[in-house]
């Protein structure tokens, strides 16, 4: 099920969710906007990896799910969004990338993701436990097997 506004603001009184910092002017009717941790100037054609000002943590029976806000995508940003699993904690870093054919320019503080909360039907076998557990701020790949600047594929 997902979270609405009085769901998420009980959840984090009830410390099951912690948002920090938590604005109660960011709730939404079935969300939670996200802010940049700083400002970033895109130009047309390019990527880049942008952090949310927030910490996050989810416990084990909270799934949540990232969405970019409709006005940037309007301007002709994509992002690509990971579900944020049951059990992490951490700032969150996200892709984006530029088709727009202007610059584009996110400031800090301003929200440009908007995160959904939901409610799993159980409890998974195990909780999130993986490399980016406790990220702080822009976090790159950590996959071994990047290969930069290839045009060889196997």
């Amino acid at each position: 099920m997902a979270m609405t506004d009085t769901n998420i603001r009980e959840l984090v009184r009830t410390g099951e969710v912690k948002i920090d910092p938590f604005d109660e002017s960011s709730l939404q009717p079935a969300g939670y906007d996200l802010k940049a941790a700083q400002g970033v100037v895109m130009n047309s054609g390019e990527q880049g990896l942008l952090a949310t000002g927030e910490t996050v943590e989810l416990c084990s029976s909270v799934l949540g799910v990232l969405h970019l806000k409709s006005s940037f995508a309007r301007e002709g940003l994509f992002a690509s969004l990971a579900l944020i699993d049951p059990g992490f904690r951490g700032q969150l870093t996200v892709s984006l990338f530029n088709a727009g054919k202007d610059t584009l320019k996110i400031e800090s503080g301003e929200p440009f993701l908007q995160l959904t909360l939901i409610r799993l039907s159980s409890s998974p076998e195990r909780s999130y436990s993986g490399k980016y557990q406790g990220s702080v701020g822009v976090v790159e790949s950590k996959r071994e097997t990047t290969i930069k600047n290839s045009s060889n594929y196997s």
